[in-house]
């Protein structure tokens, strides 16, 4: 008989509303699931009973961001919320330039055209799917250059985010450096299952791309879970808040994108870079003070940036994660090891292991645990990796996952 972890963590806030939610049986989420496709992506979010397709723009906000919205400053030009939140970027990532944005895509969009030009290398800890579309619109090919543990769920490796270095001096020495206008680093890397990178492999993957005059960006949208990572499992970084990781993590890159749940930004050091991001925004997003945000949106996020750092937040989310880890594997259920810092991964190889990759096996669990319970997740294999844009083949990645995600400070249950 499985064992039932029956204690966790006390969450460091208190719920203030409840929202209802419609409750299905089997035949109607069913019959949602084939008028969806069978693509969790397309049903509609009141046939869901539990949604952990993603954290972003799903997250419960704290009530000192509420009382943030109520101090917007809509104006067209100079909001002081803008102000507010730019203090911010620079107090906790230490970045001295800034330029908001609607969305994260959207800075991924713009330093890619700013950066990239046709016929160029840009490596990176694996992919991410609107990063490396963006890379190729702009003419470029993503390199994947993670460590080979990344690509194994069951490998128990605690910084499956590092970036190989000699596969990263392998590529610059066959294309040049010239062709390689930046390294992009994410953490934790997503696709592999929440995997962070340590610093010691950032501080060395730093000191390459210095050798060879290239740039270092980071995907900083869950840069917190990555300082946290490296505060419990590496030597030396135990005794440092996650705030003081954050800000030297930072250290070693030029520049940041950020995905802030729905809203995001651009943060770098580089001065031209800003220059021509900031000229570039006013095109595609709203003046450069308020990139596509309203002025009480972008006083949430500052705000939103000072509570993400505080210790018990980001202690709970990440063991909300890791306790859910421990009760689906006390079933056997198989998931990525180590645990994610954002969510939990099932592997859909082992799970579905009597379907070949071609017939979707995680699209297919995607669906199947839809319809069994009303729970919604993301498929992150196949199908998100999609296809070569010259050869038009079908890429096909090691990895077949389900992506169960854990929006922040959002409890979705049933009490018994």
């Amino acid at each position: 008989m499985a064992k039932i972890i029956k204690h966790s963590w006390a969450e460091p806030y208190k719920i203030k509303m409840v929202e209802p939610i419609k409750v299905t049986d089997r035949p109607y989420r069913e019959k949602a699931a084939k008028e969806a496709g069978y693509n969790t992506f397309l049903l509609k979010s009141e046939d869901v009973y539990i949604d952990l397709l993603t954290d972003s723009g799903t997250n419960a906000m704290s009530d000192y961001q509420w009382a943030g919205l109520m101090m917007g400053d809509e104006a067209y030009a100079g909001s002081k919320n803008f102000y507010a939140l730019w203090d911010n970027v620079k107090k906790y990532y230490g970045m001295p330039y800034f330029v908001p944005t609607h969305q994260g895509r959207a800075a991924e969009h713009m330093i890619s055209k700013i950066m990239i030009k046709p016929g160029d290398y840009i490596p990176g800890n694996m992919y991410f799917t609107t990063t490396r579309v963006h890379q190729e619109l702009a003419g470029g090919t993503f390199v994947d250059v993670i460590i080979d543990e990344a690509h194994d769920a069951k490998n128990t490796h605690p910084f499956k985010g590092n970036i190989d270095p000699n596969k990263l001096e392998a590529l610059i020495h066959k294309v040049g450096a010239k062709k390689i206008p930046y390294v992009c680093m994410a953490g934790p890397v997503n696709m592999a299952g929440g995997q962070p990178f340590s610093m010691a492999n950032l501080k060395e993957i730093s000191a390459l791309t210095k050798k060879y005059g290239i740039k270092l960006w980071f995907d900083a949208t869950r840069a917190t879970e990555n300082a946290y990572f490296i505060q419990q499992k590496e030597k030396g970084y135990e005794k440092k808040t996650v705030a003081q990781l954050l800000k030297e993590i930072c250290s070693y890159f030029d520049g940041i994108w950020v995905s802030a749940k729905k809203d995001g930004f651009i943060a770098t050091r580089n001065k031209k870079v800003f220059e021509e991001a900031r000229n570039m925004v006013v095109i595609y997003e709203g003046l450069h003070s308020y990139g596509g945000l309203a002025g009480r949106d972008m006083e949430a996020m500052a705000r939103g940036i000072e509570e993400m750092v505080k210790p018990e937040n980001i202690s709970m989310r990440v063991k909300q994660v890791e306790y859910c880890g421990k009760q689906l594997e006390s079933y056997g259920i198989p998931l990525v090891k180590p645990y994610g810092g954002h969510a939990i991964f099932l592997d859909a190889k082992q799970f579905l292991s009597h379907l070949k990759q071609d017939l979707f096996p995680a699209q297919s669990l995607a669906s199947e645990i839809y319809e069994d319970s009303g729970v919604r997740g993301m498929e992150r294999g196949l199908v998100s990796s999609g296809r070569d844009p010259k050869t038009g083949e079908q890429r096909y990645p090691k990895l077949e996952l389900v992506r169960l995600t854990f929006p922040r400070s959002l409890r979705q249950e049933k009490e018994n």
